[in-house]
């Protein structure tokens, strides 16, 4: 397995033969992300991990001004990317159905039960936090969609782990009355 930091520097060096040695070394990560996402996605999502996975690929492929740091900053934009697509796939698909939303189920941390909630009334509100507190909605993104621990979360926000902690409380509490509100 090659490292994927050296490959991404590759990359940004302009080697176009670092994108055929990036796909066999971030692939496996890339669907964990996908199937990640798409669990909380309702039964009979028409989407599969290999789908989004490409879908994801292709658009980071054809981004040119991302200079990639690492790693984690590689698997956040991927996560970014696919969350991004599973809110134009919901949007399609309720404008489809005229108004119908697009459920996804949440996971409490520590196992609690799960939670339904419109992935589209997620997005608008992930928006509004970013205007209040953009780290805060980086923060949601890492953590919720990536699956990024407090510790790579930190590293990636470049802040301390115990910020990120009162950060995900504080997010979390946010989105569950803005989200109880719509």
């Amino acid at each position: 397995m090659e490292d994927v930091t050296a490959v991404l520097q590759d990359w940004n060096r302009g080697d176009r033969e670092a994108l055929e040695r990036l796909m066999p070394a971030v692939a496996g990560e890339l669907r964990r992300i996908a199937r990640l996402h798409l669990r909380r996605e309702r039964r009979g999502h028409t989407l599969q991990p290999t789908a989004l996975v490409n879908e994801a690929y292709l658009r980071m492929v054809n981004v040119a001004q991302v200079r990639w740091r690492d790693r984690t900053h590689f698997f956040a934009f991927a996560s970014r990317l696919m969350r991004r697509i599973l809110v134009d796939h919901a949007r399609a698909h309720g404008a489809a159905k005229r108004g119908g939303g697009w459920r996804v189920t949440s996971v409490e941390e520590g196992g609690r039960t799960p939670r339904d909630f419109d992935l589209v009334a997620l997005d608008h509100a992930l928006e509004e936090l970013a205007l209040l507190d953009e780290r805060q909605a980086r923060l949601v993104e890492l953590r919720f969609f990536a699956g990024l621990t407090i510790d790579e979360t930190a590293e990636t926000l470049g802040v301390a782990t115990a910020t990120v902690s009162r950060d995900w409380a504080t997010a979390r509490a946010w989105l569950y009355r803005r989200l109880k509100a719509s």
